[in-house]
């Protein structure tokens, strides 16, 4: 099968403080995205990127492609109003009968054994959704009280989100829901198992400047 990687980069940086849209803020000198797709070339030399960014935002990706020489090719696609359609979008240019992930442009730091791991799981049974387990205490809130629950039975879910083609194209060929948080919610909406694989706990997403600040930490054990 081919192997496909869609990396969805439509933040606007605003949580981080900051004009500069989030995937193209610097760590360790270099724009985040950047590192975000060798996260995937580190891995395997098989992958096809999609790279889908706001239109605006082509020629911006573009000029950084000049400014740090970066040789992997990717095919870019206009994002959407919300991240389903942006998917949607990508897959227009994904053939049936492949792999395909589906990772966010400001996670850089998904392990090569996430990937791999992702990858053959999903060549056998369809779908692998990448998680960690949970370590903090959590409480279901209502409008009247809060009750203590078991952590042992929840996830901490991250991308890649790694699905048979035909299954994602078929599960995004439906209408939009905003129940939708990420494409495991898409693919199991039309009754589809959804399985999971094992993630690794550095496999953040960078969206605050703590975050940000933490990423400058991690940036050297992945190069």
């Amino acid at each position: 099968m081919e192997k496909y990687v869609i990396i969805v980069a439509g933040g606007s940086g605003k949580r981080m403080g900051s004009e500069v849209p989030k995937q193209f803020l610097l760590v360790a000198g270099r724009p985040i995205l950047m590192h975000t797709v060798e996260a995937f070339t580190r891995t395997s030399d098989d992958f096809k990127f999609i790279l889908v960014l706001p239109e605006e935002h082509f020629t911006t990706w573009n000029e950084l492609v000049k400014k740090y020489n970066f040789k992997t090719p990717v095919t870019l696609v206009a994002g959407g109003k919300e991240r389903f359609f942006s998917v949607k979008n990508a897959l227009a240019h994904v053939p049936n009968n492949a792999l395909v992930a589906v990772h966010d442009g400001v996670r850089p730091f998904v392990s090569k054994e996430t990937i791999t791991e992702a990858f053959d799981v999903a060549a056998e049974k369809g779908s692998a959704v990448p998680v960690i387990d949970e370590v903090d205490s959590l409480r279901r809130v209502s409008n009247v009280e809060s009750v203590a629950v078991n952590r042992a039975e929840y996830k901490r879910v991250q991308t890649p989100q790694i699905f048979q083609s035909t299954i994602l194209k078929k599960a995004y060929n439906q209408e939009f829901s905003p129940f939708f948080t990420d494409d495991a919610s898409v693919v199991e909406s039309i009754s589809e198992k959804i399985t999971l694989s094992k993630g690794n706990v550095e496999n953040i997403k960078l969206t605050t400047l703590h975050e940000l600040l933490l990423a400058e930490a991690l940036i050297n054990g992945y190069n």
